[in-house]
């Protein structure tokens, strides 16, 4: 069974950062390519970032280009969004989710989700 578990959310004040983490049990991780999303209340789930199975290739969209971090750890089955200068309109949902198809930008090209963790930023 597949488990891929967020955490690190929570409140932020603006220009304040978190990471998040996303733990996976129940897949070969390291054959997985990663991405991160977001959705926002009355809003469609929309693609932060992501990562190649190796690491060596990382994808942003615009809004987190220079502000976030995605990374991961093979031999911890864990990948970590690093996220910096925060804003309030940053304030979502966060999911993390597994690609074995090397998908990135899209919903569609992923295999497992995780449940979410809250993110929220004041102003």
């Amino acid at each position: 069974q597949v488990q891929l578990v967020e955490s690190g959310g929570g409140l932020v004040q603006a220009g304040g950062s978190l990471r998040l983490s996303c733990a996976a049990s129940g897949l070969t991780f390291s054959s997985y390519a990663m991405g991160w999303f977001r959705q926002a209340p009355g809003k469609e789930r929309e693609f932060v970032a992501a990562i190649s199975w190796s690491g060596g290739s990382t994808y942003y969209a615009e809004p987190a280009k220079g502000r976030f971090t995605i990374s991961r750890d093979n031999a911890k089955n864990t990948v970590y969004l690093q996220m910096n200068s925060l804003k309030p309109e940053d304030t979502a949902v966060y999911y993390c989710a597994a690609s074995f198809e090397d998908g990135y930008d899209s919903i569609y090209d992923y295999d497992y989700w995780g449940q979410g963790t809250q993110v929220t930023v004041s102003s």
